[in-house]
């Protein structure tokens, strides 16, 4: 097989599997634009709070956990591919639900507490398959992408996210676009939802053009089909039956017995606290709550989805340097500089916000702060998830950390409501301080891993697994 052919068939599998990450980012934004309307619609006829309406924006973060916790066994059980599948399915059901949630026992245009219910259950169901997805997408492109790109490649998994942040902060702006706030309140927000049944159901199609990955079919002792995988993705003959030794090798008796903590309890540790970090910045209730932020800033209700759309863009961007530099640079580089960027942003708008200023300077601190996450934390958390837990417990150890994520995204997200009421000063100095401490965590506990196999990284915990840290991080 030519270098073409093998670049083009590696690029073609990612490109599908980094649809996951798009749904991930669509239906984790699309309430941004929805948020306001339902507020009025349902949280405030129905006489509830601001926490009612941080746990309404919020709800689908409980699927993502739950998706998240039961992501290891569905991968583990059916494979990266089929899981994907179940995903897609879910996908579906969430954004035609969302869209109409008095479907069967309710009255369309009636808000009873009934409806917000199904609403938040629909929205769970989504997030059950984001959850799913996140822990398998990441999975699936690290286990199929060669070492010398799998940084670059795992990060387009960052870059999907944020592209379908960026298309949905789009169709949501679209569908408002010259629309009266009552007419958004009475249907727009059911388009936004309904939106994203498109997507979910291409993401749907093509799973059935992709391939199992070679290490779930080895550990299925179906070693020809993954010699032949690895072989299209490689290139060479010689280079698949060298990966394919070192993976069955890493999947035998003697090396582990595959227990969660049997390469040591370092790599499940550290691989939480990359989760719970990325969360703890902050990030999501930019991405959540952006058109609410910029109108506290003094923008309209049009002009605040156009500067969402803005803030997307240059998220893109952004991400496309991370993807340009991670398999050059290193990973913790990366990660170190845009701690320091986030904390810079964040310590920004806490001064601003302390002085009741808004305006221009708050918008700049927010893109810098955002930009930042983008080159660092945002794609190069994936990365290293998909790098760093050997094969035997890549499944489990998966779940276990992005199900961390995603409690730490719920708990960020729903008690921002309430601290922003508190004190705006206090909230994002809060996500300052915690910007500074996760350049402190990747400096002391968190290993480079540009450049090597994954099972490279595996015989790293092996041989360390009885001490605190990595061989390479000791003086």
């Amino acid at each position: 097989m030519s270098i073409n052919k093998n670049t083009l068939y590696v690029a073609a599998i990612t490109l599908v599997a980094t649809l996951g990450g798009l749904l991930f980012g669509y239906d984790t934004a699309v309430i941004s634009g929805a948020e306001q309307a339902i507020e009025v619609y349902m949280i405030n006829s129905l006489g509830l709070g601001s926490f009612a309406h941080g746990l309404t924006v919020s709800s689908a973060l409980i699927g993502c956990i739950i998706g998240g916790i039961i992501s290891g066994f569905f991968s583990n059980r059916i494979g990266r591919k089929n899981t994907l599948m179940l995903a897609a399915v879910l996908f579906i059901l969430s954004a035609l639900g969302s869209a109409y949630p008095e479907f069967l026992f309710f009255n369309v245009g009636e808000p009873t507490f009934g409806v917000l219910i199904m609403l938040n259950l629909y929205r769970i169901l989504g997030g059950v398959g984001v959850g799913l997805a996140s822990a398998t997408s990441p999975t699936y492109i690290g286990e199929i992408a060669p070492a010398h790109i799998r940084g670059r490649l795992v990060s387009w998994y960052q870059f999907a996210i944020i592209f379908g942040q960026l298309v949905v902060y789009v169709v949501n702006w679209s569908i408002a676009n010259g629309q009266s706030f009552a007419w958004i309140v009475d249907r727009g927000w059911r388009y936004m939802f309904a939106s994203e049944t498109i997507p979910a159901l291409l993401f749907f199609i093509l799973l059935f053009l992709v391939p199992e990955t070679p290490r779930f079919l080895v550990s299925r002792k179906d070693d020809s089909q993954a010699f032949n995988i690895l072989e299209k993705i490689n290139g060479s003959r010689e280079k698949a039956k060298e990966i394919l030794s070192d993976i069955q090798l890493s999947l035998s008796k003697q090396q582990t017995t595959g227990k969660l903590f049997s390469y040591g309890k370092v790599v499940v540790i550290v691989g939480i606290l990359l989760s719970v970090f990325q969360q703890f910045v902050g990030i999501n209730v930019a991405l959540y709550y952006a058109p609410r932020i910029f109108e506290t800033m003094g923008a309209g209700q049009n002009a605040s989805m156009v500067q969402t759309v803005v803030m997307g863009i240059v998220n893109v961007i952004f991400t496309i340097v991370a993807i340009q530099t991670v398999d050059r640079w290193g990973r913790k580089p990366l990660l170190i500089s845009g701690s320091v960027g986030m904390a810079i942003g964040m310590f920004g708008v806490a001064t601003l916000a302390y002085f009741d200023v808004f305006g221009l300077w708050t918008l700049i601190f927010i893109i810098f702060y955002t930009a930042s996450f983008m080159m660092s934390w945002g794609p190069i958390c994936w990365v290293l998830l998909s790098e760093i837990f050997p094969n035997k417990i890549r499944g489990q150890a998966m779940a276990i950390a992005v199900a961390a994520q995603w409690a730490a995204n719920f708990f960020i997200s729903s008690t921002y409501p309430s601290m922003i009421e508190f004190s705006g000063a206090l909230t994002y100095g809060f996500y300052g301080v915690m910007s500074v401490l996760s350049a402190i965590f990747v400096l002391k506990l968190v290993p480079e891993t540009k450049g090597k196999t994954l099972e490279q990284l595996e015989k790293l915990w092996i041989k360390n697994r009885h001490i605190s840290l990595p061989k390479q991080h000791r003086s």
